[in-house]
């Protein structure tokens, strides 16, 4: 169930996307004259799935959901219609249009990618405010299992405080600031420390096999039920108990569990838990596999309640959601060009990161919140934005790039160059496509 709520979020989100994008060529070229023939949510190649003319234009869905376009008359594009481009210039055409016309046309795409996330951090910001872990208040650091980490020097009790020239203010910020970082500081038995980070770091990450711990939240082990295969069935357990030691030994944190219940496989032992204000002891089978068999879990608000960290929760007013809006656009805007700057340094090894179309559909989580929801469709319409304009023939960055030398120089580059630069655009985008995916398809099999 949760790999289909999964791909009903990236069809949803994508399909969005797309339409608002080539609405955002479509109403300007409709507005200033120029024939739309096509108006496409993923490509019909060979056939459509659905196609209805009204009027001049065709509206259809194709089978092939790896985007979608407009077709506008007198335009060379992915079409290649090199017999249309050899006729006479039509009034309705595209390359009939003046210089600004053709540009605003073309930067339709973007400026609504762009504003359609501004308006989703606005709304969000105003409907459910910014509610996040107080990093300040962390207790014990993180859990820090990832062998390239820890071969750095990180450990698991960790308590981050700056990543590259960001301070931590909120859990999120580890992560959201780690692109780019140069160095990552860290508090230990109330000492300040910086580790420089590897000039390769993204690529080791990128590259390494294990999924273990990154700057994970550390929880309690709090009883939610006991398997029915387990050898502690029908023990005085109930849901919401805490596990506190076993043999002795302090297990604040379910990941100190581990290591302790390895070298007790196959016996008994002692373990206390907490019951509310109660302190009960039982004996517990620990198996071959050094497992209990209890199903474990806690909430949010259990952990706050336990006063493992605190969340902090704002809300805005409808005029405050303007400024926060922007602030959050702005932010994501930044980073995102600073991502592209450290795939495109080799040194960084950044590059072994970069994922197709499994790596996106992976970012909407297994559950239906509409709040991820919108946060992820957000950032992916300022994704497609940035990477539109690009200056790479064939996205709209490429024409846009081709219209401000003409109007700079007064010359326009013949339909012959235009067909050749849209020919060699279009298989570097192929190039790409197939690197990302490619990256997808090795790590599938290898990490």
């Amino acid at each position: 169930m949760g790999i289909i709520i999964q791909i009903s979020q990236f069809l949803l989100g994508l399909s969005l996307l797309i339409i608002l994008h080539e609405l955002g060529h479509f109403i300007p070229a409709k507005l200033f004259g120029a024939r739309v023939e096509k108006f496409y949510l993923f490509f019909d190649v060979k056939f459509s799935l659905f196609k209805k003319k009204i009027g001049d234009t065709v509206y259809g869905i194709g089978w092939l959901p790896l985007g979608g376009y407009v077709k506008i008359s007198g335009m060379i594009d992915e079409s290649m219609d090199t017999e249309a481009m050899a006729e006479e210039p039509k009034p309705w055409e595209f390359r009939s249009k003046p210089a600004w016309q053709r540009l605003i046309i073309m930067l339709g795409g973007v400026f609504v990618n762009f504003l359609l996330a501004y308006v989703i951090y606005f709304s969000l910001s105003f409907v459910y405010g910014d509610r996040f872990i107080d990093a300040s208040s962390i207790q014990d650091g993180y859990l820090i299992e990832h062998p390239l980490l820890n071969k750095i020097g990180f450990k698991t009790g960790d308590n981050i405080t700056k990543v590259g020239d960001f301070d931590v203010v909120n859990v999120e910020d580890i992560r959201g600031n780690i692109i780019g970082a140069e160095s990552v500081s860290f508090e230990r038995d109330g000492l300040e420390q910086t580790i420089t980070l590897p000039e390769d770091f993204l690529g080791q990450l990128s590259s390494s096999k294990s999924r273990g711990g990154f700057f994970e939240m550390r929880f309690p082990f709090v009883v939610v039920a006991i398997q029915d295969s387990s050898l502690n069935k029908g023990v005085n357990l109930k849901e919401g108990d805490i596990i506190k030691t076993v043999g002795g030994k302090s297990t604040k944190y379910r990941d100190q569990l581990a290591p302790i219940l390895n070298d007790l496989k196959g016996q008994e032992v002692e373990v206390v838990f907490l019951r509310g204000d109660e302190q009960i002891t039982e004996r517990l089978k620990v198996d071959n596999n050094a497992k209990l068999g209890i199903v474990n879990g806690v909430s949010s608000k259990k952990m706050q309640d336990l006063g493992f960290y605190t969340m902090q929760t704002k809300e805005y007013s409808f005029g405050e959601s303007f400024g926060v809006g922007y602030h959050k656009f702005t932010t994501q805007m930044g980073k995102y060009f600073g991502q592209l700057k450290v795939i495109g340094d080799v040194k960084t090894g950044a590059y072994k990161g970069v994922g197709g179309f499994y790596a996106i559909l992976n970012v909407f989580p297994d559950f239906w919140n509409w709040q991820n929801f919108w946060t992820i469709t957000a950032f992916l319409s300022i994704m497609l934005g940035v990477l539109n304009l690009l200056p790479i023939p064939a996205l709209d960055g490429g024409h846009v790039m081709f219209l401000l030398y003409e109007m700079i120089s007064g010359r326009k580059p013949s339909d012959k160059f235009m067909e050749y630069a849209q020919t060699v655009g279009f298989f570097i985008l192929i190039a790409l496509v197939l690197f990302a995916n490619g990256n997808d398809i090795f790590k599938a099999i290898f990490n």
